[in-house]
């Protein structure tokens, strides 16, 4: 499309409030490319079971939307734009409400930076579909600020049954609480050689009783697990890859164990400890993220 300004529609966008989403639009994680006849973005390139955590946990709203008009801000009105990016007003159609604080309307307005196309100009991004993660607490009625540029996701059905499951997993009653710190670790040898068990307690943000727990016996591999109560669960279970309580262990536990920590003096009891807690934190593998 052409890359001309409708200055009455430019002068309506920003009379509503929506330049205050100029600053906070700054891409700053991977561009999606602009050239792909699909709309999902390849597994490479796709945001992280933490990328979407992260971002259904800071928008108040999640939509599917489909762009129906865009309009490139001039220069002038966007100076803190790269020169590889452009700034488009967007005017979309909500085709899936899938969280928000109160109704919306059939139309969402939001302002997002964009890269240039192969020519240097607009990317022409009508008639495509997105997931949008954004707040509409701080926009005026019928816009959205979009948490930053990186929120608004190229829409298809993988992506969309990602965030689906993301969404119920938080909002389930049971959903494992945020992991701060970890404090009282002990650990013990058994009667054989080579047998021991650690424990570990963590601390949340709610005070629910978690912890983490090593058994290593002679001859077989390392158990361990984690234990959502007051008591310690002998049997319990390390969680699965993409699932809550993996994202609040993985991204949020301490590299390392710390130093007041320890219930005991004796160094080869807290060695062992500190082994058991790397092999923990290499199980449960790096927290990655690609946008957030």
């Amino acid at each position: 499309m052409s890359t001309r300004i409708s200055s009455a529609k430019l002068r309506a966008a920003l009379t509503a409030g929506l330049a205050f989403a100029m600053a906070s639009c700054a891409s700053t994680g991977t561009a999606m490319p602009q050239d792909m006849p699909v709309a999902e973005l390849p597994p490479s390139q796709a945001p992280t079971y933490a990328d979407l955590v992260t971002m259904a946990l800071e928008a108040d709203t999640v939509a599917i939307v489909a762009v129906e008009d865009q309009i490139t801000f001039p220069p002038e009105r966007a100076p803190d734009v790269a020169v590889s990016e452009v700034r488009l007003y967007i005017e979309a159609l909500v085709q899936n409400l899938l969280a928000a604080p109160q109704g919306i309307g059939q139309q969402l307005t939001f302002v997002v930076d964009q890269p240039r196309d192969a020519d240097g100009d607009a990317p022409d991004i009508e008639n495509r579909r997105f997931v949008i993660f954004g707040d509409l607490s701080r926009s005026p009625p019928g816009a959205i600020q979009l948490l930053s540029s990186d929120s608004m996701l190229p829409a298809g059905p993988q992506l969309e049954s990602r965030v689906r499951t993301v969404l119920t997993q938080l909002a389930a009653a049971d959903a494992p609480p945020v992991v701060t710190g970890i404090r009282d670790v002990i650990s013990v040898e058994g009667n054989l050689a080579g047998e021991s068990e650690t424990q570990m307690f963590v601390e949340t943000d709610t005070g629910t009783p978690v912890s983490l727990s090593v058994i290593r016996r002679p001859g077989m591999a390392p158990e361990w697990g984690i234990s959502l109560g007051e008591l310690v669960d002998s049997s319990a279970t390390a969680p699965r890859p993409d699932t809550l309580a993996w994202y609040r262990f993985a991204c949020f536990l301490p590299r390392e164990l710390p130093a007041d920590s320890f219930l005991q003096t004796d160094r080869e009891s807290r060695e062992r400890a500190r082994n058991d807690y790397a092999y923990v934190l290499s199980e449960l593998g790096p927290c990655e993220r690609r946008f957030t």
